[in-house]
Protein backbone atom coordinates (compact mmCIF):
# COMPACT_ATOMS: atom_id res chain seq x y z
CA UNK A 1 0.00 0.00 0.00
CA UNK A 2 1.49 3.25 -0.92
CA UNK A 3 1.75 6.32 0.79
CA UNK A 4 -1.04 9.26 0.85
CA UNK A 5 -0.61 12.12 -1.70
CA UNK A 6 -2.58 15.41 -0.71
CA UNK A 7 -3.02 17.87 -4.08
CA UNK A 8 -5.53 20.71 -4.58
CA UNK A 9 -4.75 20.76 -8.36
CA UNK A 10 -8.25 20.42 -10.23
CA UNK A 11 -6.73 18.61 -13.21
CA UNK A 12 -5.17 16.11 -11.05
CA UNK A 13 -8.49 15.51 -8.93
CA UNK A 14 -10.33 15.32 -12.10
CA UNK A 15 -7.90 12.88 -13.92
CA UNK A 16 -7.85 10.58 -11.33
CA UNK A 17 -11.47 10.20 -9.93
CA UNK A 18 -12.48 9.87 -13.77
CA UNK A 19 -9.77 7.52 -14.45
CA UNK A 20 -11.45 5.29 -12.08
CA UNK A 21 -14.67 5.60 -13.01
CA UNK A 22 -15.72 8.35 -10.35
CA UNK A 23 -17.56 11.50 -10.82
CA UNK A 24 -18.50 14.27 -8.31
CA UNK A 25 -21.46 13.98 -6.07
CA UNK A 26 -22.83 15.58 -2.90
CA UNK A 27 -25.11 14.26 -0.07
CA UNK A 28 -28.42 15.15 -1.04
CA UNK A 29 -30.26 17.51 1.43
CA UNK A 30 -27.06 18.89 1.71
CA UNK A 31 -26.22 22.21 -0.04
CA UNK A 32 -28.10 25.46 -1.89
CA UNK A 33 -27.60 27.19 -4.92
CA UNK A 34 -24.46 28.82 -4.26
CA UNK A 35 -22.90 25.48 -1.90
CA UNK A 36 -22.47 22.62 -3.54
CA UNK A 37 -22.80 21.13 0.02
CA UNK A 38 -21.02 17.87 1.70
CA UNK A 39 -18.45 16.80 -1.50
CA UNK A 40 -18.59 13.03 -1.96
CA UNK A 41 -17.23 11.43 -5.33
CA UNK A 42 -19.43 8.63 -6.22
CA UNK A 43 -17.30 5.35 -7.65
CA UNK A 44 -21.11 3.95 -8.78
CA UNK A 45 -23.26 2.70 -8.95
CA UNK A 46 -25.23 5.16 -7.31
CA UNK A 47 -26.09 5.04 -3.68
CA UNK A 48 -29.17 6.83 -3.05
CA UNK A 49 -27.67 9.16 -0.77
CA UNK A 50 -25.92 10.78 -3.40
CA UNK A 51 -26.34 13.11 -5.69
CA UNK A 52 -24.49 13.91 -8.50
CA UNK A 53 -22.99 17.36 -9.54
CA UNK A 54 -21.26 19.35 -12.12
CA UNK A 55 -17.16 19.64 -11.83
CA UNK A 56 -17.41 23.31 -11.52
CA UNK A 57 -19.97 22.92 -8.84
CA UNK A 58 -17.35 20.48 -6.78
CA UNK A 59 -14.82 23.14 -7.56
CA UNK A 60 -16.14 26.23 -6.49
CA UNK A 61 -17.23 24.48 -2.72
CA UNK A 62 -13.97 22.54 -2.74
CA UNK A 63 -11.99 26.11 -2.91
CA UNK A 64 -14.70 27.85 -0.55
CA UNK A 65 -14.20 25.19 2.15
CA UNK A 66 -10.58 24.94 1.65
CA UNK A 67 -10.57 21.94 1.18
CA UNK A 68 -7.65 19.71 -0.09
CA UNK A 69 -7.94 15.91 -2.33
CA UNK A 70 -5.61 12.91 -0.25
CA UNK A 71 -5.39 10.04 -2.61
CA UNK A 72 -3.48 6.84 -3.12
CA UNK A 73 -1.50 7.47 -6.48
CA UNK A 74 -1.73 3.40 -7.18
CA UNK A 75 -3.72 2.68 -10.36
CA UNK A 76 -6.59 0.10 -8.68
CA UNK A 77 -7.16 2.26 -5.56
CA UNK A 78 -10.00 4.74 -4.96
CA UNK A 79 -9.21 5.51 -1.61
CA UNK A 80 -9.66 9.45 -1.07
CA UNK A 81 -10.51 11.73 1.57
CA UNK A 82 -11.49 15.42 1.33
CA UNK A 83 -9.56 17.32 4.27
CA UNK A 84 -8.94 20.69 5.37
CA UNK A 85 -5.93 22.41 3.78
CA UNK A 86 -3.13 23.03 5.91
CA UNK A 87 -1.48 26.62 6.14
Amino acid sequence: MSEGKTTTDHATIRRWVEARGGRPARVKGTGNARDAGLLRVDFGPQEDRLEPISWDQFFETFERSKLAFLYQDEEESRFIKLIRRHH
